[in-house]
């Protein structure tokens, strides 16, 4: 990822949560993808990213988290409380991932590692977070340490998935086994995007009911991406919507989806309640 001219700048003033300033981001041949965003969220808030495929809404996630692809520069400012993200090496961004903050991305299939069973990927970021606490866990600390995290996600037989390699269970289990992944670490920041796109309704509605119990439990801040309202208004008090890389509308969930003052929120409005007239009357759009 390239970055703008100024190094990272960790000894600013603090400012509690996590503050966006003017983000920019440009493809490889300058090419304009998200222009100037700026939004912030406080710890323990709930905050959602709305707009359609190709709006930046998952590039500005992958900025948050500094894992933006090489080939893009980005400009602006990312802070987390006094970490600055924007700038800041590779191996200070390895130490504060985790930690500090997480991701959960659309497709657990490509984000876990289809080579290793889902008790090491899982054993990694609990060892990391106990190091970082001063902590070194035994053999038997760590494995009440698994089996918990695999049960708070609420995934039955915790032997039988430990011992498992992605592949061999289902979507469903495959998502919450990569937010227990995520959460492993204890972050203060969770940036869930798209995570139940790929699911059917019935396991995303219990996808959602369980990311909105565990970030009430653990008073998380939350951002939270997708292209759906109704969705993101299940576990987000508040939104920004973006359109080509622009935020064009921000707002109370409330307020947006009883008086959106933008045409495109709008018609991102009509659209989920054509689709909702249309399943209900099991006709197609």
């Amino acid at each position: 990822m390239s970055t703008s001219e100024h190094g990272p700048n960790l000894n600013g003033p603090h400012k509690s949560g996590l503050h966006v300033n003017g983000l920019t981001i440009r493809g490889p041949q300058g090419q304009l993808l998200v222009d100037g965003l700026s939004f912030a969220l406080s710890p323990g808030e709930r905050m959602g990213l709305i707009g359609e495929s190709g709006s930046g809404k998952s590039l500005t996630a992958l900025a948050i988290i500094g894992l933006l692809p090489a080939d893009l520069t980005v400009n602006g400012s990312i802070r987390w409380d006094e970490t600055e993200v924007v700038g800041a090496s590779e191996r200070s961004l390895n130490s504060w991932r985790g930690r500090c903050a997480a991701v959960v991305f659309q497709e657990p299939l490509t984000a876990l590692d289809p080579l290793m069973r889902l008790g090491q990927q899982l054993a990694e970021p609990v060892q990391r977070r106990a190091r970082a606490d001063g902590t070194k866990l035994g053999r038997q600390a760590l494995d009440r340490a698994l089996h918990a995290a695999v049960l708070e996600v609420r995934l039955p037989d915790p032997e039988r998935i430990l011992r498992a390699y992605p592949h061999e269970i289902s979507g469903g289990q495959r998502q919450r086994m990569a937010l227990a992944i995520a959460l492993a670490g204890r972050p203060a920041l969770l940036i869930a995007d798209e995570p139940t796109t790929a699911l059917d309704e019935t396991i995303q509605s219990e996808i959602l009911d369980l990311l909105d119990g565990l970030v009430r439990q653990r008073s998380m801040a939350l951002l939270f991406i997708s292209h759906d309202l109704a969705v993101v208004s299940r576990v987000a008090t508040r939104a920004v919507v973006l359109r080509a890389g622009i935020a064009v509308e921000t707002g109370t969930m409330t307020n947006l989806l009883s008086d959106p003052q933008h045409s495109y929120t709008q018609e991102l409005i009509a659209s989920a309640r054509q689709l909702d007239r249309a399943l209900d009357w099991g006709t197609t759009p």
